[in-house]
């Protein structure tokens, strides 16, 4: 027997991986630790019943589509829905990048950007951001200088959870529009964010934005992302999406979840609450702490702990509390990430912290 075997550069580099173990308290995936609203959860129990089964959905979600337009105060052709961001990410390199073509990134940022754009072909051009891990001028002149087709941000960026500035981003597009690069501003934390890049979405501006569901609205289990961007973009992408790749619950449960912003931006503010005081408690502990815009907290290990981010690490996992190593990112050596969970989760994170540091 003899196999096909994939192709050389996919055997160069790691699959992307967030290790899953069996512990009491799960803070390592930044999923909201509360459920969707329960009138929600009724009415689509409700509505699911009226799917016809044996019919293909709508092949362009237009429903949805519309919805998410008044939500966001674009037009309608400014929209275009997915399995999750991630697959709007993955078709915005299948449309706009692949062979010959580059993406630019700012490290440290979320890995599963270059990995995409390694998995499509497109060359990937990882460049350091300074010390603050904010997009300053030295990087906005990097882009100017490498003309890349593409220029990836995160916003709040994952996994340090900074909120890039309205003015760089701004600055950024302005430079973007005159060497014909397209600018993917990614905010899956969007909703904790003070504001967001689809302000500058229009259609003569080379600029798309992602969201996810997955995050503020609790329906990671549901794989429901979305764009907003100018309509030549969004066309771009409804090219490499395969037919009908939208099944008729998502279209439905993103409808109904819509309903419910009240409700979704009530455990917004619960989880910044929580994040305040997680952060307050951090920062009492020999750690750094770095400010964060999102539903997650970057951390190192000070110097004076003799214990590295990775030894942390697997001592909460001893303790049934699994946070996110990131010690081996660009930048962060002896970093961690944790998630903010429940009032009651959170404690047993800083309680098992306290325990293992003595």
């Amino acid at each position: 027997m003899i196999w096909p075997d994939i192709r050389e550069d996919l055997k160069l580099f790691d699959g992307y991986h967030s290790p899953q173990l069996d512990v009491n308290i799960r803070l390592n995936t930044n999923e909201s630790p509360l459920p969707p609203p329960e009138p929600w959860i009724k009415e689509l129990q409700h509505v699911v019943s009226r799917i016809e089964w044996n019919r293909y959905p709508d092949r362009h979600a237009e429903e949805l589509n519309s919805q998410l337009a008044t939500y966001h105060n674009v037009d309608g052709s400014n929209i275009v829905c997915a399995n999750g961001s991630n697959e709007v990410i993955q078709s915005v390199l299948l449309a706009f990048g692949g062979n010959d073509r580059s993406m630019m990134l700012f490290e440290p940022t979320y890995a599963l950007h270059s990995h995409i754009g390694k998995v499509t072909g497109t060359n990937v051009i990882a460049l350091d951001r300074n010390d603050s891990f904010l997009f300053g001028e030295e990087d906005l002149q990097k882009v100017i200088d490498g003309k890349p087709n593409m220029v990836f941000l995160c916003s709040p960026n994952n996994p340090t959870g900074i909120i890039e500035s309205k003015e760089m981003v701004t600055a950024l597009l302005d430079s973007c529009s005159k060497t014909g690069t397209l600018l993917l501003v990614d905010e899956a934390y969007g909703e904790f964010s003070d504001w967001s890049a689809i302000e500058l979405v229009e259609d003569n501006a080379p600029i798309v934005v992602t969201r996810t569901f997955s995050k503020a609205h609790g329906f990671a289990a549901g794989r429901l992302g979305y764009a907003v961007g100018a309509k030549r973009i969004v066309d771009g992408l409804k090219e490499v999406l395969l037919p009908y790749h939208l099944d008729s619950f998502k279209q439905i449960a993103g409808i109904t979840a819509l309903k419910y912003q009240d409700e979704m931006m009530q455990r917004v503010q619960y989880l910044k609450s929580q994040r305040d005081q997680v952060s307050k408690e951090l920062r009492s502990l020999p750690f750094s702490v770095w400010e964060s815009g999102a539903n997650f907290i970057l951390f190192k290990v000070e110097e004076g702990l003799n214990l590295t981010g990775r030894q942390l690490w697997e001592a909460l996992a001893d303790s049934s509390v699994l946070v996110r190593d990131c010690s081996n990112w660009p930048k962060l050596s002896d970093c961690l990430r944790v998630t903010i969970g429940t009032e009651k989760e959170n404690k047993s994170f800083i309680d098992s912290l306290k325990a293992i540091i003595g």
